[in-house]
């Protein structure tokens, strides 16, 4: 279901619907906090009302990967948003548990619906690293100032699931933007089977307990700071809008930096980065340390979410492989905040910490395989000879004897344009023979 933007315009309604739909998960420990308050349930039932909100948002991403070819992205996109602004405000509305429930279930099936559709469009951009670099650095701006928002407005549960909705509303006008088909009448339909099924695979799997492990504290992170570090919902708050300002940060330099240390290195070393800030974080007993650690973590987690989004968009244009690897890691974060809640519950906070901090250190391994083995697919003999002759097979396995010229073993492969050579009236198109390669000697 993969479009690939020709107007600014259309970038900015991906990344505007891709902050509507990351919105509720970036969220979700107000949202536990407030639905544990507000309507008396316990820290267990509070998690699974937040899980079961986010299982419907990666249940919409499988549904879409499977069929969003039948369905246009503008159509996609603003029932999403419908589903998310009457999910997530008459969850608001009620006290009743069922009833906010199923609200919470019909707006994730929404959020999940706006996740897909801009991720596939992302993954059509010229960069969809960078694209999803915005969207993530828009999210995380919008997040950061609920943060510092909601814990001056009225008790319960309604005002986070208020704040999604109005984003939901505020962000449908600009779905006009978005193309009404999936694809230009007169471009021919790609057809052909998923390509990289292994890697992405690895790469689904990978994400999805990478997700669960981090949201998994996300989702408890506002009751450590309550119960284990003793802080007021204020000074939480606050903690985590300047965490979110820190992913900002973070999020500008991965934007920055690129892809001039492709993706294996941002992958690896931020998944064991953000391990480290996992134990911290769940371990802080008062304010500096709990600051300490969830700042440091928000700084690495978008970082290294960008990269695995780009990654993702990287091994297939059409967005099929984007839109299954973010419904992976929606489920991932659906089961977090029971599995935080389970394990808070049974081994304490530090103990909780330990084992989500084993988790991330065992899945960054794979992940890291399949950015090496993905991210630049080497030059063998056998595509150069396809690509520059037989002088070029022999130059490519001896690099001490390889001009700039001629592409590195290990090098990326670089795609090749086809031109089309338009025949003079009244001609006959050149044959193929009358074409040879260009050399610096020649002339005109």
């Amino acid at each position: 279901m993969s479009s690939r933007p020709r107007v600014p315009g259309a970038l900015v309604a991906l990344v505007s619907l891709f902050t509507a739909g990351y919105l509720a998960p970036y969220l979700l420990p107000t949202v536990v906090g407030r639905l544990s308050a507000g309507l008396g349930l316990t820290p267990a039932q509070a998690g699974l009302v937040g899980s079961v909100l986010l299982l419907g948002s990666s249940t919409a991403g499988f549904t879409l990967a499977a069929r969003g070819d039948r369905i246009g992205p503008r159509r996609a996109a603003r029932a999403g948003l419908l589903a998310m602004a009457v999910g997530y405000g008459s969850a608001a509305a009620t006290g009743v548990v069922p009833l906010v429930v199923a609200g919470a279930v019909l707006g994730g099936l929404g959020s999940g619906t706006a996740t897909a559709v801009a991720a596939a469009g992302i993954a059509g951009q010229r960069d969809p690293h960078r694209a999803s670099t915005l969207g993530l650095l828009t999210v995380s701006a919008t997040a950061g100032a609920l943060y510092l928002t909601l814990p001056h407005l009225s008790g319960g549960h309604a005002p986070p699931l208020l704040a999604i909705a109005c984003a939901a509303a505020l962000v449908w006008p600009l779905t006009g933007r978005l193309p009404g088909a999936v694809r230009e009448p007169r471009e021919s339909a790609p057809t052909g089977p998923l390509p990289h099924r292994a890697a992405g695979a690895v790469l689904a799997g990978g994400i999805l307990l990478w997700s669960l492990s981090q949201n998994a504290l996300w989702g408890v992170s506002g009751r450590i700071g309550l119960t284990q570090a003793g802080l007021s919902e204020v000074t939480v708050g606050a903690v985590f809008a300047a965490a979110l300002g820190a992913g900002l940060l973070g999020v500008t330099a991965a934007g920055a930096l690129g892809s001039r240390l492709g993706r294996a290195v941002p992958i690896g070393v931020g998944t064991v980065a953000i391990a480290a800030c996992v134990l911290l974080s769940s371990a802080a007993r008062d304010l500096a340390s709990f600051a300490t650690g969830e700042i440091l973590w928000n700084a690495c987690y978008p970082v290294v979410l960008s990269y695995l989004l780009g990654l993702a968009a990287s091994l297939d244009p059409r967005g099929r492989w984007a839109v299954l690897v973010g419904a992976a890691s929606s489920l991932g974060v659906a089961c977090g905040p029971l599995a935080g809640s389970l394990l808070s519950e049974g081994a304490g906070y530090p103990g909780m910490g330990t084992v989500l901090c084993t988790l991330l250190l065992l899945v960054a391994m794979p992940m890291t395989a399949v950015a090496r083995h993905v991210s630049g697919r080497p030059l063998v003999p056998g595509s150069v000879r396809r690509r520059g002759g037989a002088a070029g097979a022999v130059l490519a396995g001896t690099a001490a004897a390889t001009p700039p010229t001629v592409p590195q073993m290990g090098a990326p492969e670089q795609e090749i344009t086809p031109i089309r050579v338009p025949a003079a009236a009244g001609r006959r198109r050149p044959a193929k023979s009358a074409f040879r390669l260009a050399r610096p000697s020649d002339r005109g």
